[in-house]
């Protein structure tokens, strides 16, 4: 189903964006990286040149023969999500779209020439419709963005690290070209969040939706302000130790920890970005060409500054610290790895304005 029609969308009332530019919700790192991407010359040809070496027709053959594509007849509900997603997002092509038995809850949209959607049987079982909608709208972000060509690059260069495993230093390059794509790729996934949330517009079920992604369908034995308090728990929780594994473990990882984009979700609800774009003020698509590289850097700049600032991690707050002049470095390293800080080091507070250690505030309520 690749049809331009919008026809049949659900009746719910919802704000549509007519032209609207992924860069509206794009998260900073994003969009900096994929407006440096556009920019560059002869970029699109090297990629359709590199799709003979990828496996993308086999996907889509697999997908046809393997898995159940939604349309009028088949996963009717999902059909018309999609149809209502792409009319809110302004996607003129439809994407296809399939659903594939498998119980772990996931989706996806991958592909280089045309994007395709793929959504799980347990992710369909799992989540009500408003839930689903969100995830709906989430894929179709991402093939506005345009990141189904990343996606499916990064899924052909993790095979290929496995392949060449034995070969000396050839494993060491392709995965530090994974590691920087997943470092691209958790952020891109903070975009798509957003791309969910206008195409859905209920943030409550976009909250529910990433809690049962990560607590299963029991949703009377949750609570979305307990678990928006889990993240803002894990981000200030612990000394330097604790920051050092929180980098580890989410290395490994496409996208970022549920608890995180939840929270990362809901505090992007409550900017003004977002009200301006329900308000009808947003970058639009024939703009995108003009749009400055070194501008996007410096968002993105201002974004990872302002993140450091704001940050209740050990680790950015040591790195706030230190960009300020923190003086006593030696005492802070020592207090943070330990997790000590209860003596005179702590008492003072430091100069005026500065931050205090985490564990003078760890009791504060969740920001959400």
């Amino acid at each position: 189903m690749t049809d331009n029609s919008h026809e049949n969308v659900p009746s719910r009332a919802r704000r549509r964006f007519p032209g609207i530019s992924s860069r509206a919700y794009e998260h900073p790192a994003d969009r900096s990286a994929l407006v440096a991407l556009r920019k560059l010359t002869g970029f699109d040809t090297v990629f359709k040149a590199l799709s003979g070496l990828l496996p993308e027709r086999s996907l889509r053959l697999l997908f046809l023969s393997d898995s159940v594509r939604v349309s009028d007849a088949q996963f009717a509900h999902l059909n018309d999500m999609l149809r209502d997603a792409c009319y809110i997002l302004d996607l003129e092509k439809v994407p296809p779209m399939y659903v594939k038995q498998n119980p772990q809850p996931n989706a996806m949209c991958i592909g280089l020439d045309e994007p395709i959607i793929v959504v799980t049987t347990g992710l369909v079982e799992l989540l009500d419709e408003e839930e689903m909608r969100a995830v709906v709208g989430h894929e179709v972000g991402h093939a506005l963005s345009g990141h189904s060509v990343y996606r499916t690059i990064l899924l052909f260069l993790t095979n290929l690290a496995v392949k060449v495993a034995w070969i000396p230093l050839g494993n060491v390059a392709i995965m530090a070209i994974v590691t920087a794509l997943r470092e691209w790729f958790r952020k891109s996934e903070l975009s798509a969040d957003r791309a969910g949330l206008l195409v859905g517009q209920d943030t409550q079920a976009s909250m529910r939706g990433l809690m049962k992604i990560a607590g299963g369908n029991h949703l009377h034995e949750m609570n979305v302000d307990a678990f928006l308090a889990q993240a803002d728990e894990y981000e200030k929780s612990g000394d330097l130790r604790d920051s050092v594994l929180k980098i580890l473990n989410v290395l490994p990882r496409t996208h970022p920890f549920t608890a995180v984009r939840a929270a990362e979700l809901k505090k992007w609800s409550e900017t003004r970005d977002f009200q301006r774009i329900m308000d009808g003020h947003y970058p639009r698509r024939d703009e995108d060409k003009d749009t400055s590289v070194t501008d996007s850097f410096r968002e993105s700049a201002s974004h990872y500054a302002d993140t450091v600032r704001t940050s209740k991690d050990p680790l950015m707050k040591l790195v706030g610290d230190i960009a300020g002049g923190a003086g006593d470095l030696g005492g802070k390293l020592r207090d943070k790895f330990t997790g000590g800080g209860s003596g005179g080091g702590s008492a003072t507070g430091g100069e005026s304005g500065r931050p205090q250690d985490p564990e003078e505030g760890s009791s504060g309520p969740s920001k959400g």
